[in-house]
């Protein structure tokens, strides 16, 4: 959540301009008579061509706050009150803020903006004329990075001939690598041998109760390792040795269990936390709810499903939630694999998250919210998760945190974050 003030009459416009929208987005869906939806189809293709020019218009506002704060940074450094290493660090954290979007995402789009604005005017112009998407442009951008500026005009100038608003997605993108490569086809090769060092694994959640575990790899070693794992299922298959599992469900069975080592993808190690209300506390048939730290919750039946199926270790510790809003507040310290409980109580609380607002970046510090060089208490209210960036901003000029419920009371664990500007950002532990 975010408080944050109308300061200049654009802003004031823009907000009536949202309005407008608010308004045109409640109107009645029940379409015209006789025009069969024409006067609809109409509306959608303006709103689509809105979409791109307020992504640009949204660029333009985040290079000139980019400006304006290494302004602002460089009189810190003439003042000592700034490493001048820190030049230009929390600018894109402030437009994640924001955006309500994660630091990466921040980071993403105040690239891509810097880059439109200096070396790919043409490709500018169409996204503010709403010719091309703003997903095509940030394509254009990454595509012609390896670029000197005058060869990187050359492309952009290229695209705008290309006609690439008539062209699909995959035919638009096939022309933009093309006229890359074309331009320099040294620097395209290279850039592909330097974007292999980039390879890496990554986790995320996806819905009913599944992840998506993916590898950012070279291109044959992508694709040998899916050929193996192809091919040891059609083995089984053959052989009739399936247990019931169709081809899709052997391949992720067997990627399991050759990156574990497990003889099976269930025997997984697993912690579960079983959440308990304290009014519950007398009731040890309730069957509450768990969480896969890091990966939101799961129903009792899975969790039941994980820990009758696993033939891993597996512990379970209950843990203490606030009557009236949910938050952790407490919990048993028995596990058998004892490891720092204020830090694992925090994390639990968090949920495995950065706290700072609309940050979706996992856990790699537990911080003090108040400074312990400000007397800040090494405490369970005081302490907060923490990605290494966010932990980093707060040593920054002109940041600031305070505790506003410890979450002890009747709200919920609340921090307020201060940025630079004045404004204002609230993020609540959930339940």
């Amino acid at each position: 959540m975010s408080s944050n003030r109308v300061v200049d009459a654009v802003s004031a416009e823009l907000t009536a301009i949202h309005a407008r929208l608010v308004e045109l987005a409640s109107l009645p869906t029940e379409p015209a008579l006789g025009d069969q939806g024409a006067g609809c189809v109409d509306r959608i293709a303006v709103l689509e061509q809105l979409r791109s020019t307020v992504a640009a218009a949204q660029h333009t506002a985040m290079v000139t706050f980019g400006r304006a704060q290494v302004e602002a940074q460089i009189a810190h450094i003439h003042d000592g009150s700034l490493d001048p290493e820190e030049l230009s660090r929390g600018i894109a954290d402030q437009i994640a803020l924001a955006a309500h979007v994660s630091p990466h995402v921040a980071d993403r789009r105040l690239s891509v903006a810097r880059a439109l604005a200096t070396d790919l005017p043409c490709t500018r112009a169409a996204l503010v004329a709403g010719r091309i998407s703003e997903s095509l442009a940030e394509q254009i951008v990454s595509l012609t990075d390896h670029l000197d500026p005058e060869l990187r005009a050359l492309v952009d100038q290229q695209c705008a001939e290309a006609g690439l608003d008539e062209l699909g997605r995959k035919q638009a993108l096939a022309a933009v690598k093309k006229l890359a490569y074309q331009a320099d086809p040294a620097g395209f090769v290279a850039r592909a041998r330097a974007t292999r060092k980039d390879r890496r694994v990554t986790l995320r959640p996806a819905p009913d109760t599944m992840s998506v575990l993916s590898g950012l790899l070279p291109v044959e070693q992508g694709v040998a390792c899916l050929a193996a794992l192809r091919k040891h299922a059609d083995s089984l298959i053959a052989t009739g040795d399936t247990d019931g599992r169709n081809r899709d469900q052997i391949v992720a069975d067997t990627l399991v269990e050759r990156l574990t080592g497990q003889a099976r993808a269930e025997d997984v190690n697993v912690e579960v936390g079983i959440v308990l209300p304290l009014d519950t506390l007398t009731d040890f048939q309730d069957a509450g709810t768990g969480e896969l730290i890091g990966h939101g919750p799961l129903p009792a039946g899975i969790v039941r499903d994980i820990l009758s199926s696993s033939k891993g270790r597996r512990w379970w510790r209950r843990l203490f939630t606030h009557p009236a809003h949910g938050t952790l507040i407490g919990g048993e310290t028995q596990r058998r694999l004892f490891d720092g409980f204020l830090t694992k109580l925090i994390t639990w609380r968090d949920h495995g998250w950065c706290r700072e607002a609309f940050c979706t970046a996992p856990i790699r510090h537990i911080d003090h919210i108040t400074g312990s060089k400000a007397g800040g208490p090494t405490s369970f209210g005081n302490g907060r998760g923490g990605c290494v960036r966010h932990n980093q901003d707060k040593e920054l000029p002109g940041w600031r945190h305070r505790v506003v419920h410890d979450g002890l009371g009747d709200q919920p664990h609340t921090v307020q974050t201060t940025t630079p500007t004045g404004h204002t950002y609230t993020s609540r532990a959930g339940p």
